[in-house]
Parts: structure tokens; C-alpha cells; sequence
């Protein structure tokens, strides 16, 4: 019988760690938490300066019961869950919810599932870190108090199934924020003017452009411009060799890994942290059974091992040579927010590569392994070099220039090349000299307008949340699940908007708890939640000094605020019934469209949205349909005459 109990949180980890030890140790998981505050009450009470009220989660009763027993029979217990403040406290859930003492019960965590990291934290077990335990009990309380507090009177005011937050409210905030820049967004009328330039008797021409502080404002300018420009002459006025340096990038954060997965993959954070977890966790790899393929996934470091800097440093030397590895490694200047708790996302072995795992993954699995595998490996090459040419010609006192940009040496990009933007030198430049004559063959004048901000996407959302230190790398993935799931905001063509609803909630959040909705003030709590966990702060000092002021709010809120009524958003289909323009409702199933009339109207139709290509087999549209439990499917317009349907949507 096995004298050593290992307690993980995931079951799929239990068959990767298994492979490493011996019979003496048992492994076994407790599937997340087994603790919480209750779901029908807020758990906390705050006249007993903030005591929690912990009960066993319903369902985990059994899992409990088995782990005692497991417990009971062993002579060590480690408990093993994530290497971050979660698994710290899901740790002492644990323990508390066994009745575990000391000297039988000690930590153990680890930022890769390898037989070496494994059997490394069993060597140097440690005792449970009070001090993150506590700052995850603050992060929880304080949301809970909040969450609780608010979420009520949003249902009182406005309409049930409604919540607030701290990071969710100061998250739809800056969406909103976002969009109402972009509605008052007044687009100024700019002209650029390319010229058509030959050089030399040349017959290929080079494009110059006009710089761009001398561009027009409007037709009468560029018609002026152009008046003054036809007739003059063109001479070369600089010429100008730099050579560049791009940098190799870092290895991925959480947050990066999200945005670069959106950006190549198009995978949303929810999915790319799902598969990131498998990779984790362990996958079956052929002839070498469950095996973890990358670090730790939740993490706002750049840092490496020193082992697995040296490991990358040889796979580079031996695939690529020498001069491709670099002599120091990209380093992040960090940043206020940064935990540094644990490393950077990275492959456990680097000379796994993509190639040789590639027929024991899916394709997502693979795709997102190969970007982290390049990326590691990339940070650890040398950068890439470059030479710009620039050319600057001037006409009539008015000032243009081209430019080009050739690779001198690929460095980094030898591997991280993904479809950016390609440095190609036009060997139309090279002939240039200060003695070339220039000979104009056309001028390109185009209109433009100045555009708005962009709206968000939940990548660049991601990467706004981080730069104002809202939440952390395990929050902001399912913070953005949280707001569409709540209808806040809605998707469409990648791009987030706000809802009606959203607009309506975030209206009550300003007004009545601006600090909650405000960016500055939630990372300012994050720094205090960093302060419990290095043990400068109390948690319940924190909750001590953010209570009161808050109580005050919640009050004056509860008074204020009146019945909210939320208008439904008008479209521009018809009632074929009634005549009158539908309006979007939210169902079970998301959204919809239904009559305005009822109830003396009740009808209601699904959107249909166009998929971009024909039906097969009768040449209707196809339109874009979800199943309930919301994956997506292409369906024949013509159904039910036609019932031809497909997953997957055909490549051009």
C-alpha cells in the first residue's frame, strides 16, 4: 500500500505525475476546490470583521470522503495543486476540510509536470504560504461583498440575472468608454499625394510620398498642390543607409499567449486557455505515453530556467548554428503589476518539437504547441538585422520620400515568422543617386479621412486589461465570458460592443460606485492584494479600510437609483405579420428577434446571418446557425425544403 499521498487539482494531471514515482506514492485529485462561500447567501460576515463562512461544494462530498480515506492510510500527505495563489489556498481548503495536521500534511507545487520538477518538490516540500492563502481569501471576500451587494440592487432597479464585480465592472467600463469615443469621433478630411517617379531612363518606377505634414486638407489644397507639382522638376535631395535592429521577442505571458493566439490562430482567450491547460496537464504522445508539454499557462513573467536557457541555447546552436543563439536573452523591464510568481509559458522540452508530436494532437493542441515552441525558441535566437533605404526627392519646395527595407541577417525570424509584415528591399531604390535625374510620371492624389479608435477585441481587450493592472492572467479570460454571458457586451466580426443593457448597468456603475468601475482603482487593489501576499498588509486590514466608504455608496445607490428600463435595440427587419421593425430580445439560446407588438403580435424569428457561400446542393444561401450548446454550424436558407448542412465552411 502506497505510505505517500500526492493531491492534484486536475484528474487528467494524476496519470502524467504517476509515471514518475514509484509504488510508495499514490496520486490522486481533488477536481478544483472543495471549499467555498455558499451560492445562496454572501458568506461573509461582515459585523465578525469579515469572517468567512466556508461549506463543502455541493457534489464534492463523495470526492471529500475519499480523500480522507486516502489520507487516512498514507504517512505523508502533499498537496500538490497550482503554483499560484489559488492553488496556495485550495491547498489549505484542503487541509482544513481533512483535518490534516503539520506534520502529516505539507505543500509541494511545481511550474512543469516533468519526472525532474516532480520529484525536485517532493525533495523540498514546504508548509502552506499563509500569506498568498490570505491574499486569495481578500480577492474572495472583497468580490463576494461586492458581487453580492451590488447584483441585487441591479435586479431591484433594472431586470434579474444581473451582476457587478470589480474587475467585470471596471472591465465593461473601459468597453464603454471605448465606444463612446468612438460614436463622438469627428473625422477630419486629410489628401496623401503619391508621385510616380522614373529614374535614369528607368522603366520600373518608384512611388514617393508626399511627407506627411504638407498634406492637403481638403480638394481646393490637393487641386493647389498638384497645379504646382505638375510642371516642376525632380531632384534626389538624401539618401540615407540605417541599419536596424529588431529585437527577439519574450516568451509568452498569459496574456500575450491570448493575444498572439487571437491574432495568427484566431482562437478567443477561453479556448486558447482550454487547450492550454491540456498541453499542461499531459497528452497521450505516441511511444512515450501522457506526457506535459508546456509550463505553467497562468503567468505575467518572462523569466526562464537557467536549464531550460541552456537547453534552448543547444537546440539552437545544433539546428540553426551558432550565430543564431543569442548571447543574452530578451529580459522585460517587468512592471508595478508583475507577480514574477513562477516562469514564462514555455515548451518542458524544447527539443519536443512541433514535427515530432504532431500525429498525437489535435489541431488545436498542435497549432497553439508550435506557436509557444516557436516563441520560446525564438526569444532565446538572436535579433534580426536590417537595412532601410531612404530616399527623399523634393518638387517645387514640397518634400517626398520612399523608403525600403532589406534582411541582413533573419536571426529570430529564421523561426517566428508568422505572416507579418515582409522586409523586402525594392531594387529600384538601390540605383538612386544624389546625381539621378528624375522624371515624373504620374501624381496620385486619394482623399482619406481620419479614423476613430478601433473598437475592442477581445485581444487587444486582453492586452488593455493587463497594461491597467485589471485583474490578473487567470481573470481575463473569463472575465470577458462573464460580460457576453451577461449580455453586457455583444461579438461581432471579432469587434465587442456594448449592449443597451451593458450601457444601462455601466450608466449605475459610474454614477453611484465610481471606484469600483474605475481602472485606476482596481489596480490599485491589486497592488494592496500583492501587499497581503508578501505579507506586508493584513487581509483584513484591506477590507477594514475599503468597507466603510463602499457601505456609504451601496446606501445613497439603494435611494437614488429609480426603476432602469432598458430599451431593445430596433433592427431594420420587417414583421411579416404586423408591419412593424422587429427588435433583438435575449433568450435562452442568445439572441433573437421578435415583434414589438406583443402580446397582441408574438412573432419571433432567429437571426440569420449570411455564411458568405452557397448551398451545394440547390445554390441557396447558407447562413451561419449555433447548436444549443452553442457550436457553430453552416444551414441551407431553404431549410426544411433543403436540410444540407455542414461544420465546416469551405476554402476559396
Amino acid at each position: 500500500m502506497a505510505k505517500k499521498l500526492i493531491i492534484v487539482e486536475s484528474p487528467a494531471k494524476v496519470k502524467t505525475i504517476k509515471k514518475f514515482l514509484g509504488d510508495s506514492y499514490a496520486v490522486t485529485a481533488s477536481g478544483g476546490h472543495v471549499r467555498d462561500l455558499p451560492k445562496s447567501e454572501m458568506g461573509v460576515n461582515v459585523e465578525a470583521d469579515f469572517e468567512p463562512k466556508y461549506i463543502t461544494i455541493r457534489g464534492k462530498g463523495a470526492t471529500l470522503t475519499e480523500l480522507k480515506k486516502l489520507a487516512k492510510d498514507a504517512d505523508k500527505v502533499f498537496l500538490a495543486t497550482d503554483p499560484d495563489r489559488e492553488g496556495e489556498a485550495i491547498s489549505w481548503h484542503l487541509k482544513e476540510a481533512m483535518g490534516l495536521d503539520d506534520k502529516k500534511a505539507c505543500r509541494i507545487s511545481f511550474n512543469e509536470i516533468t519526472k525532474t520538477a516532480v520529484q525536485a518538490a517532493i525533495k523540498s516540500p514546504r508548509s502552506i504560504d499563509m500569506d498568498l492563502v490570505d491574499a486569495q481569501q481578500a480577492r474572495r471576500v472583497l468580490d463576494r461583498i461586492v458581487g453580492y451587494s451590488i447584483s441585487p440592487l441591479l435586479w431591484r432597479k433594472v431586470k434579474k440575472g444581473l451582476s457587478a464585480g470589480r474587475v467585470q465592472s471596471a472591465t465593461l467600463a473601459m468597453i464603454a468608454a471605448r465606444e463612446a469615443e468612438i460614436n463622438a469621433f469627428i473625422p477630419e478630411e486629410y489628401w496623401t499625394v503619391d508621385a510616380e517617379l522614373f529614374a535614369d531612363g528607368s522603366s520600373k518606377p518608384v512611388i514617393f510620398h508626399l511627407a506627411e505634414k504638407e498634406r492637403p486638407h481638403d480638394k481646393a489644397g490637393a487641386d493647389a498642390l498638384l497645379a504646382e507639382l505638375a510642371p516642376a522638376s525632380w531632384k534626389v535631395a538624401d539618401i540615407k543607409v540605417t541599419p536596424k535592429t529588431r529585437k527577439a521577442p519574450l516568451p509568452f505571458t498569459t496574456s500575450s499567449l491570448q493575444q498572439d493566439a487571437a491574432r495568427f490562430l484566431n482562437m478567443s482567450p477561453q479556448r486558447t486557455m482550454r487547450v492550454a491547460q491540456q498541453l499542461y496537464e499531459g497528452i497521450n504522445i505516441k511511444g512515450s505515453g501522457t506526457v506535459a508539454l508546456i509550463t505553467y499557462l497562468r503567468t505575467d513573467s518572462t523569466r526562464v530556467a537557467d536549464e531550460a536557457q541552456a537547453a534552448a541555447r543547444d537546440y539552437i546552436i545544433g539546428a540553426y548554428g551558432e550565430q543564431y543563439a543569442a548571447k543574452t536573452a530578451a529580459r522585460s523591464k517587468g512592471g508595478a503589476n508583475v507577480q514574477d510568481a513562477h516562469e514564462a509559458i514555455r515548451p518542458t522540452d524544447v527539443g519536443r518539437t512541433p514535427e515530432s508530436v504532431k500525429d498525437s494532437l489535435d489541431r488545436d493542441q498542435l497549432r497553439l504547441y508550435q506557436l509557444i515552441w516557436r516563441r520560446f525558441v525564438a526569444s532565446r535566437m538572436s535579433d534580426m538585422r536590417t537595412e532601410v533605404t531612404t530616399v527623399k526627392a523634393v518638387a517645387a519646395g514640397h518634400n517626398f520620400s520612399a523608403s525600403a527595407t532589406a534582411v541582413t541577417f533573419k536571426g529570430y525570424r529564421q523561426v517566428y515568422d508568422l505572416g507579418e509584415e515582409k522586409a523586402e528591399k525594392d531594387g529600384a531604390l538601390d540605383k538612386l543617386s544624389l546625381d539621378s535625374s528624375l522624371v515624373l510620371g504620374k501624381l496620385i492624389p486619394e482623399q482619406h479621412f481620419t479614423q476613430p479608435p478601433a473598437h475592442y477585441t477581445e485581444s487587444t481587450l486582453v492586452r488593455a486589461m493587463e497594461e491597467c493592472g485589471i485583474g490578473r492572467p487567470s481573470t481575463y479570460a473569463p472575465t470577458i465570458t462573464l460580460l457576453q454571458s451577461r449580455h453586457y457586451i455583444t461579438k461581432e466580426q471579432k469587434n465587442l460592443y456594448v449592449t443597451e443593457l451593458g450601457n444601462a448597468v455601466n450608466s449605475i456603475m459610474l454614477e453611484h460606485f465610481p471606484n469600483i468601475a474605475d481602472a485606476h482603482f482596481t489596480a490599485e487593489m491589486e497592488t494592496q492584494l500583492d501587499k497581503v501576499a508578501d505579507g506586508e498588509t493584513g487581509w483584513k486590514d484591506l477590507m477594514r479600510g475599503f468597507y466603510p466608504g463602499f457601505e456609504q455608496e451601496l446606501k445613497k445607490a439603494d435611494e437614488a437609483v429609480g426603476k432602469v428600463k432598458v430599451p431593445d435595440e430596433v433592427s431594420d427587419v420587417v414583421c411579416d405579420k404586423c408591419g412593424r421593425l422587429m427588435v433583438y430580445k435575449m433568450g435562452k439560446y442568445g439572441r433573437f428577434l421578435a415583434c414589438p407588438g406583443f402580446p397582441e403580435c408574438r412573432n419571433i424569428k432567429s437571426i440569420v446571418i449570411d455564411a458568405g457561400f452557397n448551398c451545394p446542393e440547390c445554390g441557396s444561401k447558407m447562413t451561419v446557425r449555433k447548436t444549443k450548446a452553442g457550436k457553430k454550424y453552416f444551414s441551407c436558407s431553404n431549410y426544411p425544403a433543403c436540410k444540407y448542412m455542414t461544420w465546416d465552411k469551405p476554402k476559396k
